[in-house]
C-alpha cells in the first residue's frame, strides 16, 4: 500500500482573515500511486460541478465557491469528504481541533474567533451530509482507497505578521506550513511510499535546500525544476518519498483539488465569524472577503470602534 496526498491553501493574498494551507492524504495500491483519482471514482464524483449531477464534485475551490450564492456547494464537499475520513463535527470548534490540533489555543486570542458559535453545518443538511458520505465512502473502498485525514494548518493574522517579520517574505512562510503538513502526513504513513503533491505559489523552482533541511536524513535526487513542475525523491532505507511542486495542481490531482476545497472552507469559516463580531458593533456594516480593497472599505467602517477594542492592530490586519 502507499499514501498520495495533496496540499493547497487559501487566503494567501488578503489583508484580513487567516491563511490557511491543508493537506489530505489517500491510502490506495502502490500501483495507483500515479493514477488520476478523478477517474478512479468517477461514479461517485466529479470535477465539473453540473446541478443534475448526483456525484459530488471535488474541484479547485474557486469552481465551488462564489460569495453571491453561498457556502452550500464548498461545504457539502467539505463535510462530506471529513465524513468519509471520520471526521463528524457539530461545530467549528471540534472541527479545527479535529484537523488543526492546538488551534484552539491561538483563537482564544482573538475575540471575533474566540466567541463565536460556530456551529455546522452552516447551509447543509445533516442528513444529506451523511448519505453522500456513504455513497462516496463504498465507492472509495471498493477500490481499494481510504481518505486517511485531513491536516490544517490555520496562520492566524498575528501569527502571521509574527511570520512575515521574521522570514521578510510570506512564501517562506508559507512553504514552512506545507513542511510541517508533509511531516504530519508522514507522521501516519510509517514506511509506506508516499507521493506529495503541492499547489506551487510564486515563481519559486527549487526547494532542494527547503527540502534538506526539513528531511535531512534522507538523501536528495531532483527529477525536475521548471517553470511548471518542480519534483524530488527522498529516499531512505526503502521509504521512498515523493514531493512535487506544480502550477494549477488543483487541475491537476484530486488531492490537491480537495485540499483546496478545505482550505477555503477554514478561512470561510472564520471570516464568518470576524464579520458577524464587527457586525455587531457597527450597524449596517457589509460583510468583507477579506481582500485589500474592499479590507480597506471594511477597516474605514470599522474605524470608529476600532480605538475602544482591547486587542492591538496587529491581531486584525495582516502586514503584507
Amino acid at each position: 500500500m502507499a499514501v498520495l496526498a495533496g496540499i493547497d491553501e487559501a487566503g494567501y493574498g488578503p489583508l484580513l482573515g487567516p491563511l490557511v494551507i491543508t493537506g489530505v492524504a489517500f491510502h490506495l495500491t502502490d500501483d495507483a500511486l500515479d493514477d488520476c483519482l478523478w477517474e478512479r471514482l468517477s461514479s461517485s464524483v466529479t470535477r465539473t460541478p453540473r446541478k443534475r449531477d448526483h456525484r459530488l464534485p471535488i474541484a479547485d475551490s474557486k469552481k465551488l465557491f462564489q460569495r453571491k450564492t453561498g457556502l452550500k456547494t464548498l461545504e457539502r464537499t467539505a463535510l462530506v469528504m471529513a465524513s468519509v475520513a471520520g471526521i463528524k463535527p457539530t461545530d467549528g470548534r471540534s472541527w479545527l481541533e479535529r484537523i488543526a490540533p492546538g488551534c484552539g489555543e491561538d483563537i482564544a486570542r482573538y475575540p471575533w474567533y474566540r466567541d463565536h458559535q460556530w456551529p455546522l453545518p452552516v447551509e447543509n443538511d445533516p442528513t444529506d451530509i451523511a448519505m453522500a458520505a456513504n455513497a462516496v465512502g463504498r465507492d472509495l473502498a471498493a477500490r481499494g482507497i481510504g481518505l486517511l485525514g485531513v491536516f490544517s494548518e490555520p496562520v492566524l493574522e498575528g501569527e502571521y505578521n509574527r511570520g512575515v517579520a521574521v522570514t521578510r517574505n510570506k512564501s517562506v512562510l508559507s512553504l514552512g506550513r506545507v513542511l510541517r503538513i508533509i511531516h504530519r502526513v508522514a507522521g501516519i504513513a510509517g514506511r509506506e511510499p508516499m507521493r506529495v503533491c503541492v499547489d506551487r505559489q510564486g515563481g519559486r523552482q527549487r526547494y532542494g535546500p527547503a527540502l534538506m533541511t526539513a528531511f535531512e536524513r534522507r538523501p536528495l535526487r531532483i527529477e525536475q525544476e521548471s517553470e511548471e513542475r518542480s519534483a524530488y525523491h527522498l529516499d531512505d532505507s526503502g521509504r521512498p518519498l515523493r514531493i512535487e511542486f506544480q502550477t494549477s495542481g488543483e487541475e491537476a490531482h484530486l488531492p490537491v483539488a480537495l485540499a483546496s476545497v478545505f482550505s477555503k472552507y477554514v478561512r470561510e469559516l472564520f471570516m464568518l465569524a470576524l464579520n458577524a463580531y464587527w457586525a455587531s458593533r457597527v450597524s449596517g456594516l457589509r460583510p468583507t472577503a477579506g481582500y485589500y480593497q474592499d479590507a480597506q472599505r471594511f477597516l474605514a467602517d470599522i474605524e470608529p470602534v476600532l480605538g475602544t477594542e482591547p486587542f492591538t492592530r496587529d491581531l486584525l490586519v495582516r502586514s503584507r
